[in-house]
């Protein structure tokens, strides 16, 4: 055995459940309680912090599942980004592994995790140094300022493997994953704030901060277009939120039979959206993060380079303009909407739509979703196509027809809505909204499925 598995047998991880099937109550319990502990965790923020440059990346925060200030300030990014170059990796064929088989799938999530060390490592010496997150600017050039950025660095080291070892926690104990409950968390603590707050927004003390205390304020002071912006926002996030539960809840169900039970069979779903939310995360992660090296790389030379130019939140020019979305309905609304709006506008979707239709394909092919992968798992259930003879190369055929174009259109429709939610302007994000939709759908149908085992133990071992 080589020294490279040794190291890969042997990283630090959180021990799987000795049972087959955790209970519903104790999956809901570590679930809470992880959640719990990354609310707490953002409460923590890092010790010798004096400038945070990137408090006022909302949008990044809450697609990274991040708290900037706080001890988790990378959030998720190092998992997601460790799983983009890996699978970019694995589909080029640069780096091979054997998905059909488990010790290939104990392989790929073991360098996962040395890469997710390496980023969470790397990630928090940018963010300091580059001046993100920051002592105090009045001790430059001292030697407490140089100690102060260590620890800083330290922490966040710190909060991005206890976000790792939270992460496995919920995905071998909980519901779901954790990566999904980190959005979902932030995406709902930033829904509520921005809907239901009644402090006073910053830019406009006499008008609340939250959309629905606001479209009564703005009433009431006779401002009838800072109203409308108001109910615009509000009926965007709930056409955007019905939108998503629509596409989530169409599938596709291919009709199979048991090959040995003559008049009994089931019917295989398959969902529109077939590669789930992690393509929009992925697609999503990456403009995130491009938009805050961008930001980075500004702060650290002191001006803006060809790859992208602030003015406070907003890119203004370089490559990473053409990646931030604009809110076109308050544009309209106002009267300040350009031809260059609609133009970025334009170029903002179909980068979503490509990276979501890409990131599909990759991620159908690397998470055993594939036809090949589907057609195995129906031959080890005794199930077949009804009219067609037990075969594993025609049953794949037979998928292709359906796995392939679902892929595709699921990749389509889940880039356009995430896109169209962020020009819209909904109360969160349009691709935090989405995911947020999406994950709570997904952790609603596997809660549903593990109450109705627990209630029916015939049930449970059918399913088994």
């Amino acid at each position: 055995m080589s020294v490279w598995d040794v190291i890969l047998r042997n990283l630090p991880e959180v021990r799987a459940p000795s049972q087959k099937r955790l209970s519903f109550k104790e999956k809901l319990k570590w679930t809470l309680i992880i959640l719990g502990l990354f609310f707490f965790l953002g409460l923590i923020p890092l010790f010798g912090l004096g400038h945070n440059a990137l408090a006022q990346f909302e949008f990044l925060s809450v697609v990274l599942g991040a708290k900037f200030g706080a001890i988790i300030s990378l959030g998720i990014g190092p998992i997601v980004t460790a799983s983009i170059v890996l699978q970019l990796l694995n589909g080029s064929g640069l780096v091979k592994f054997d998905l059909n088989s488990h010790s290939g799938k104990a392989k790929f999530q073991a360098v996962q995790k040395i890469l997710t060390l390496g980023f969470i490592i790397f990630e928090s010496i940018i963010y300091v140094f580059m001046g993100g997150l920051a002592p105090d600017p009045a001790l430059a050039g001292t030697a407490l300022y140089v100690q102060l950025e260590f620890m800083i660095v330290f922490q966040m080291i710190l909060g991005g493997i206890i976000i790792v070892f939270l992460d496995e926690v919920v995905s071998k104990w909980g519901f779901g994953s954790g990566t999904g409950l980190f959005i979902v968390a932030g995406v709902a603590e930033s829904i509520f704030i921005r809907a239901l707050s009644p402090m006073p927004s910053p830019n406009q003390p006499n008008i609340p901060t939250g959309a629905i205390p606001a479209l009564f304020a703005s009433l009431s002071q006779g401002n009838p277009i800072g109203a409308g912006i108001m109910l615009a926002s509000v009926i965007t996030t709930i056409f955007i939120f019905c939108l998503a539960v629509f596409l989530q809840s169409m599938k596709v169900e291919i009709p199979l039979s048991y090959g040995r039970i003559r008049g009994h069979g089931v019917r295989w779903p398959l969902n529109f959206c077939y590669a789930n939310v992690i393509p929009v995360i992925l697609v999503s992660a990456l403009v995130a993060n491009m938009q805050l090296w961008a930001r980075l790389i500004q702060g650290w030379v002191g001006h803006p380079t060809w790859f992208g130019g602030f003015s406070g939140t907003e890119a203004i020019s370089g490559f990473v303009s053409w990646l931030q979305p604009s809110n076109l309905v308050y544009k309209a609304l106002t009267g300040s909407i350009v031809f260059a709006d609609i133009g970025k506008g334009l170029v903002y979707l179909l980068v979503m739509m490509g990276g979501c239709v890409l990131f599909s394909v990759f991620w159908v092919q690397t998470s055993g979703m594939d036809a090949r992968s589907q057609a195995q798992n129906m031959m080890k259930s005794g199930l077949q196509i009804p009219g067609f003879r037990k075969d594993g190369r025609v049953m794949e055929r037979l998928l292709k027809r359906y796995i392939t174009p679902l892929t595709v259109m699921g990749g389509l429709a889940i880039g356009f809505l995430s896109a169209a939610a962020d020009l819209m302007g909904t109360l969160s994000s349009g691709t935090g909204l989405l995911l947020a939709v999406m994950i709570i759908y997904q952790m609603y149908e596997q809660i549903a499925k593990q109450h109705m085992m627990d209630m029916h133990p015939m049930m449970r071992k059918f399913m088994e």
